[in-house]
C-alpha cells in the first residue's frame, strides 16, 4: 500500500501553540490548488505501489470548498487511481462544519473527519484562540453524523495551561459521550516562535509538573480503555477495527507521498520535504521546479526511525523484520540495550516482536533512546 498526505496550509487564524505551516491569506487558495494539482501530476512515478490512504491536513482543510476538492480528487483519480482508496481522511474544526458543508462534502470520497476538538473548556478555547465553542464541537460531531459518516476522530491535547486532573476529566467525559471511533490525545508542547512559547518565558503561562503530566496520561488511558477504545499507538485510540490506517503507514515505514508547502515524502530510502512557505511554493510550481530538499537515509538512519516508530504502536517492533533489513549486529545490540526493560517488565518480546507493556508506555521516550544506534 501507499499514502498521499496533502498539506493545506491555510487557517483564519493561527492558534498560539501551533508551529505546523500555516498562512493566513486564503485569497492565494486558487492558486494553491492549481500549483498542489500540477505537483501531484509531476511526481506520478514516485509511488510504486496503489494508493490506499489520502489525508488533508494543515492548516485547516475545511477552509477548502468543495470545487476545490473536486479538482484535487479529479487529478488523484486520474494520475495515481482511487480505486484501491481504503481511507480518506479531512482535518476539519469545528465550526466550519455546517450542516451545509457536510452535506458537500458527502458527495465527495471522504469517508473519514478528523475533528480538531482540543478541550471543551471554554476559557482554555479562548486562551489558545480557537475559532469554535464547546456546543459547536459537540454539534459538529452530531451533524457529521447525520450526514453519514462512520468514521469519526477526535483530536483532545492535554497538559494545558491550569488544567486539572478534574478539568481533564471532564473533557474526557465528554469525548467519550460523543462516542468517536478514533480519539488523538497529544500531550501540549511548548515549541520554540509559537506565541504560547512567548507566554510561557514571560511567566503569563506555566507548564503542568511531571507528576501532573503522568497524571493525566494514566486517566487518559484508564478512562478510553474502560469504555472500550484500544490504546494502538501511544497517543492514539480506536473501538475495534477503527485504527488510523494512514497515520499507521507512518508507524510501519509505508511510502508516502506529501504534496503542498511544508509536506515530506517518504519512499524507503529517502526523505523530501517542500519549502514551508506558500510563496517559495507557488513560485516553483509556476517555473516547473519543486523547491524542496531530500536527504538520503542510511542504515543507522532507517533503523531509528524503525525503533521510534515501531515501538510507538500496539505491534511493536518485528525482530525478523529488523534482522532481515539490518542484520544480526542490529538485532544484537537491540536485543542488548532492551535487556534491562525486558528485566523490570517494560519491554515484552511476544510472537518475535519487542512491545511496551503498560507500564514501559509511561517511560517510552526513555526506552526508545537507549536502543538508538549511535555512530
Amino acid at each position: 500500500m501507499a499514502g498521499i498526505y496533502i498539506h493545506v496550509p491555510f487557517c483564519r487564524t493561527r492558534c498560539i501553540y501551533c508551529d505546523f505551516y500555516s498562512t493566513t491569506r486564503p485569497e492565494l487558495k486558487d492558486c494553491y490548488v492549481k500549483a498542489l494539482c500540477q505537483e501531484l501530476e509531476s511526481r506520478k512515478d514516485y509511488l510504486e505501489k496503489p494508493v490506499e490512504t489520502i489525508y488533508f491536513g494543515g492548516g485547516t482543510p475545511s477552509l477548502l470548498g468543495p470545487d476545490d476538492f473536486g479538482q484535487i480528487f479529479d487529478t488523484i483519480d486520474r494520475v495515481y487511481g482511487m480505486e484501491h482508496s481504503q481511507e480518506v481522511t479531512l482535518e476539519a474544526n469545528p465550526d466550519d462544519l455546517t450542516p451545509e458543508y457536510l452535506q458537500a462534502l458527502s458527495q465527495l470520497p471522504f469517508n473519514r473527519i478528523s475533528i480538531g476538538i482540543q478541550t471543551f473548556d471554554e476559557a482554555v478555547l479562548a486562551l489558545l484562540k480557537r475559532r469554535h465553542s464547546s456546543s459547536q464541537a459537540i454539534r459538529a460531531v452530531e451533524d457529521a453524523r447525520s450526514f453519514g459518516f462512520r468514521n469519526i476522530s477526535v483530536d483532545l491535547i492535554y497538559g494545558l495551561p491550569g488544567e486539572t486532573l478534574e478539568s481533564w476529566a471532564n473533557d474526557l467525559s465528554q469525548v467519550i459521550a460523543l462516542h468517536p471511533e478514533h480519539i488523538s490525545a497529544y500531550h501540549l508542547t511548548y515549541e520554540e516562535g509559537t506565541p504560547l512559547y512567548r507566554m510561557l518565558q514571560e511567566n503569563r503561562v506555566g507548564e503542568v509538573s511531571e507528576d501532573n503530566s503522568l497524571l493525566f496520561f494514566s486517566e487518559l488511558i484508564r478512562r478510553l480503555s474502560g469504555a472500550g477504545y484500544e490504546q494502538y499507538e501511544i497517543s492514539n485510540f480506536c473501538l475495534p477495527g477503527y485504527c488510523s490506517l494512514h497515520n499507521s503507514s507512518y508507524w510501519k515505514g509505508v511510502c508516502y507521498l506529501g504534496c503542498g508547502p511544508s509536506a515530506h515524502s517518504f519512499n524507503g530510502m529517502s526523505r523530501e520535504w517542500n519549502v514551508s512557505s506558500l510563496h517559495l511554493y507557488l513560485k516553483g510550481m509556476e517555473k516547473g521546479e519543486r523547491n524542496c530538499k531530500m536527504e538520503w537515509l542510511d542504515s543507522t538512519a532507517r533503523y531509528n526511525d524503525l525503533v521510534v516508530t515501531a515501538l510507538r504502536t500496539i505491534w511493536g517492533l518485528s525482530l525478523t523484520q529488523l534482522e532481515k533489513e539490518f542484520g544480526q549486529a542490529y538485532l544484537n545490540y537491540t536485543l542488548r540495550n532492551a535487556r534491562k526493560y525486558l528485566d523490570c517488565g517494560w519491554l515484552v518480546i511476544e510472537k518475535d516482536h519487542l512491545r511496551l507493556t503498560p507500564e514501559g508506555v509511561f517511560v517510552s521516550d526513555g526506552i526508545m533512546s537507549d536502543l538508538l544506534w549511535v555512530d
